[in-house]
């Protein structure tokens, strides 16, 4: 069809044709292009409302969604998972441009505001293996980094009491569509007044420079 269209094209329309149809070939390119160099990142830190409220924030995220992942169960669902019915735990995916942050400084938020490293399955009010400190890697290069980064900040800021787990990602369930950008949805609700904007303040103080032009007046 491709070859088709490519015949057609400059015979129907001359080289007004050709032009069109290099555009649109390159920007079929550019496109392809831009999503190849897209990342992504998944980390568990307690309740997701929390840890993806802080990441939609950050310069360089292009998006944040809520789900379960780190178990054996197929479909989990949010009452199975925050019941502990299952061997998943919350989760967030981050999909990230390299070219604009790191996955280093991805990590450097994770460990610093977005949650506490040094809980053992829990975070905060919310306790149990659900809601334990994750790391899941993608590839060989995230796991050193991962590592790397809970050594630097076992040394210089925890004093080897870091948690986190550092596991192969397998394989990823979204979370139910209410679920997704809650922190936006529900700014009245008490735990995202009480737990989630705290470290969404947080995040503000410590990453002034990171953060997205739309939130820096914000606050929250």
């Amino acid at each position: 069809m491709k070859t088709l269209i490519s015949i057609l094209f400059p015979i129907i329309f001359g080289s007004t044709g050709i032009d069109f149809l290099n555009s649109l070939q390159s920007e079929a390119s550019l496109k392809d292009h831009k999503q190849d160099q897209i990342e992504i990142a998944t980390l568990a830190g307690g309740c997701f409302w929390c840890t993806e409220a802080v990441f939609e924030r950050v310069e360089g995220v292009i998006d944040v969604y809520s789900g379960y992942t780190g178990g054996k169960e197929a479909n989990p669902t949010y009452r199975q998972v925050s019941y502990g019915r299952t061997t998943h735990a919350e989760a967030i995916q981050i999909k990230f441009d390299p070219a604009v942050i790191s996955f280093n400084e991805i990590l450097d938020i994770f460990f610093t505001v977005a949650h506490d490293p040094t809980q053992l399955n829990r975070q905060g009010p919310d306790v149990g293996e659900q809601y334990r400190s994750a790391a899941y890697y993608h590839n060989q290069e995230q796991k050193l980094l991962i590592e790397k980064s809970i050594q630097k900040f076992n040394q210089d800021k925890y004093d080897g009491k870091i948690v986190t787990e550092i596991k192969p990602f397998d394989k990823w369930w979204m979370a139910e569509e209410y679920h997704q950008d809650y922190y936006e949805l529900n700014p009245g609700n008490p735990y995202i007044i009480n737990v989630a904007k705290p470290k969404v303040k947080k995040l503000m103080i410590k990453f002034p420079d990171q953060i997205k032009e739309k939130y820096k007046n914000s606050g929250s």
